[in-house]
């Protein structure tokens, strides 16, 4: 019997899956922080615990597993991978591979081993891999560093400075002021402006669904800017498709994130969709469908040549992880 490993280590989390051929769940596990950026030695101790939990619960060794597979959240450069190659290989998984926890999310919404995947929830993120498995990761570095705009965290600052450009009539008027002034509880703006000027007050990430309320309303600042900002989503992933030869490929583009999987107002999307398909014609645009551990063991399947079959896709889909919350505990 062929059993297969998946981890999707986060910031917050780590969940593991092991499953057997016909994608049937054998065992679970669940823990805190995977982050190594953020707590190596914690990180270690989590995934490790996700990894016996699972291993336990299917009553199985790490040598008995066909494949294993770790989408893990700051796998992002190479000094990131001297860290995580050891880490890994402390486990004793015989094959196993280590990737960016985005490149999961993308498996977890298409049922091929190739495409692309766009991640906007706090942060962004984009990648994609093409038919021979290369891959190539863009995003989650800043401004500085030429990564675009339109994260959770960037449009909850448009949504404070917007406000901000209609009381100094810099900008153009805008119902984001009443909403912002309502959400953060001042009574105008400039006592907003005094406190993050003297008291180091920060706009809240909540502020960033203000951005598609307003455009549910038919604010043109709020709907100008969600273009925008999707426009750049679609300029981003496109780059990295060209960058890898699969321009004229059909194929999925996978969304992910609270910004683009959550939202109801299609403003956002439809500017990423516009500008993506300029260049690249065949595209489908998707969401993710299963639970980004899901995608791991579908990556896993994927290394060690196994075809994956509806049966297994079907079983991956009905799998929930909402009652090993209790499980997490640091």
């Amino acid at each position: 019997m062929k059993l297969f490993l998946g981890v999707d280590a986060g910031g917050s989390k780590t969940y593991s899956l092991i499953v057997n051929e016909k994608g049937e769940t054998l065992g679970r596990g669940a823990s805190g922080n995977g982050n190594h950026q953020t707590n190596p030695k914690l990180a270690e101790e989590n995934i490790a615990s996700a990894c016996h939990q699972a291993l336990q619960e299917a009553g199985v060794a790490p040598q008995d597993l066909t494949y294993a597979y770790f989408g893990l959240a700051g796998a992002d450069r190479e000094p990131d991978y001297k860290i995580l190659r050891p880490m890994i290989a402390k486990l004793g998984f015989p094959k196993y591979s280590i990737a960016c926890d985005t490149m999961i999310a993308m498996r977890a919404g298409t049922a091929n081993h190739y495409g692309a995947v766009v991640i906007s929830g706090t942060g962004f993120n984009a990648a994609a891999r093409n038919r021979a498995g290369e891959e190539l990761l863009y995003g989650g570095f800043g401004f500085l560093f030429g990564d675009g705009q339109g994260s959770g965290r960037d449009l909850a600052n448009y949504a404070f400075r917007s406000a901000v450009r209609a009381w100094d009539r810099r900008g153009a008027p805008t119902v984001l002021s009443d909403l912002v002034l309502k959400a953060t509880g001042f009574p105008s703006v400039p006592a907003m402006l005094d406190a993050a000027l003297d008291n180091n007050y920060y706009p809240p990430l909540q502020l960033a669904e203000l951005m598609f309320e307003a455009a549910d309303l038919g604010d043109e600042v709020a709907i100008e800017v969600l273009k925008e900002q999707g426009a750049e989503h679609g300029n981003a992933v496109a780059a990295l498709i060209h960058r890898l030869g699969m321009q004229d490929d059909s194929f999925d583009v996978v969304l992910g994130g609270s910004v683009l999987a959550k939202s109801q107002n299609t403003t956002m999307v439809e500017a990423l969709e516009q500008t993506l398909r300029q260049t690249v014609p065949h595209v489908k645009i998707t969401r993710i469908t299963m639970e980004p551990v899901a995608g791991a063991v579908l990556s896993a399947m994927d290394c060690a040549n196994f075809e994956v079959g509806p049966e297994v896709l079907n079983n991956l889909n009905e799998l929930s992880f909402s009652n090993l919350k209790g499980v997490i505990t640091r």
